[in-house]
């Protein structure tokens, strides 16, 4: 049999055994390790093994149970709440306006963590109850909080991309700084098609009662003082570290002990509420390193089996120009995205693709915005996106897997319409950086 086939048999029994309800971890892990000894023997459980622990040493991941806690407090602390009361009120008039004030949520909460996670879980908790039972459209609002947490790999800060400047050898600042931008088209374009898609199909997402909305304009007016502590949490978290003050680590765990002031100070937190949020900082967290170590392992195994040195002489050997070659880029990311985790394509394909393109006189940080465009697209693709996993696990029972899968495809059509807007136009991504650095 040859290793090709042996790669279509290895993807197709995870499809297989995703459907018999197991859990995921177990389900990507387990395909990897059977198809590791099966093709190279006892040695084989080593290839996994070291995928594994070459996440497990990167000193940066400190960030992910931080900003897990963060996101998780920031619900507690009430600034979630009170952001979304001041969304509820403000954008309830408009067809879709809670489905619209999500993305704006979301896009706040993105610039105060580094991954998508932290969105899934507040927009689980307080968006998803409050639009189902405004009867919004479900299958809607789940590509929503799917779109809109996965702006946390795209607006710093973002591990997505500290990740990319220690594998390109790029300084972060400028790839941050590079993800302002992008990251808020991105949400411009969800927005938009959330209001025009609403304003053709009212039942979607119908405006809230008058009885909702009636309040008078001072109290209006009080409830946007919500968005000022956001954003003085983002200066101090984005701030410092631009200004070379803290770290990476010490700017998220700078954020997640404001956050924490927040909660005391408002009085909303107790020590019940306290043990509440390490427990399910704990349970995503783990839940978070199951998913990413298994599919680390199953990456290894299908990049052993010459599965991806196969899309990359796919491209390499028609003789294409620079931009067809970036195009090609872009696609086998894509194509990869629907079977491997962000990392795992990174790891095997970013020490060929980046050098090869500073070779073709691009922008290795333009690129490495591309490159996250895309590992956001990969979340949303079946059947091995994270946030499909993720959203299935925290999602109520009246969502099904199906329900998940049919709401992602519209949000995914506008992130590849975004990434060829930043491919025609490299200056959304180095503009701001340049000037930042002048």
């Amino acid at each position: 049999m040859s290793y090709e086939l042996m790669a279509i048999l290895m993807f197709a029994s995870m499809l297989v055994m995703l459907l018999t309800g197991r859990q995921i971890y177990a389900v990507i892990g387990g395909v990897a390790v059977l198809f590791s000894l099966a093709l190279w023997g006892k040695g084989g459980s080593g290839l996994a093994f070291h995928a594994v622990f070459s996440l497990l040493n990167w000193y940066p991941l400190l960030t992910l149970p931080i900003f897990i806690y963060m996101g998780y407090m920031f619900s507690k602390s009430g600034i979630a709440d009170d952001l979304y009361e001041m969304l509820h009120v403000w954008m309830g008039p408009v067809r879709g306006g809670l489905a619209i004030g999500t993305i704006g949520l979301m896009a706040i909460i993105a610039a105060m963590n580094g991954l998508s996670v932290a969105g899934m879980a507040i927009g689980n908790t307080i968006a998803l109850p409050e639009m189902l039972k405004r009867k919004y459209d479900k299958i809607m609002l789940t590509g929503v909080i799917q779109a809109g947490s996965s702006l946390g790999i795209m607006i710093p800060p973002s591990v997505v991309l500290v990740l990319y400047g220690m594998i390109a050898r790029q300084p972060v600042g400028r790839l941050w700084i590079a993800g302002f931008l992008p990251g808020f088209l991105l949400a411009g374009l969800f927005v938009i098609y959330i209001f025009i898609r609403c304003l053709f199909q009212p039942h979607l997402g119908p405006p809230l009662p008058k009885e909702e909305r009636q309040m008078p304009w001072a109290k209006k007016l009080l409830l946007l003082r919500a968005g000022l502590l956001p954003v003085g949490i983002i200066f101090m978290m984005s701030g410092l570290f631009f200004m070379g003050v803290t770290s990476l680590v010490e700017s998220s765990a700078v954020g997640a002990t404001l956050v924490t002031i927040v909660a005391l100070v408002n009085r909303r937190l107790s020590w019940k509420g306290m043990v509440e949020v390490l427990t399910e900082t704990l349970s995503v967290s783990c839940m978070f390193m199951w998913v990413i170590l298994a599919a680390l392992a199953f990456g290894a195994v299908f990049d052993g089996l010459g599965a991806v040195h196969a899309i990359k002489n796919l491209f390499l050997s028609y003789g294409l120009g620079p931009w067809g070659i970036i195009i090609m880029m872009q696609l086998s990311y894509i194509l990869m995205g629907m079977f491997l985790d962000d990392t795992a394509m990174l790891i095997i394909v970013a020490p060929l693709y980046v050098p090869m393109v500073i070779q073709l006189g691009f922008s290795p940080i333009w690129y490495g915005i591309l490159y996250t465009i895309t590992c956001q697209i990969a979340y949303l693709t079946p059947p091995f996106g994270y946030n499909l996993f993720l959203m299935k696990a925290m999602a109520p029972k009246e969502i099904s897997l199906g329900d998940i899968y049919r709401s992602v495809w519209p949000f995914v059509l506008i992130m590849i319409f975004g990434l060829v807007i930043v491919m025609i136009f490299p200056q959304i991504a180095t503009w701001l950086p340049d000037l930042y650095y002048k």
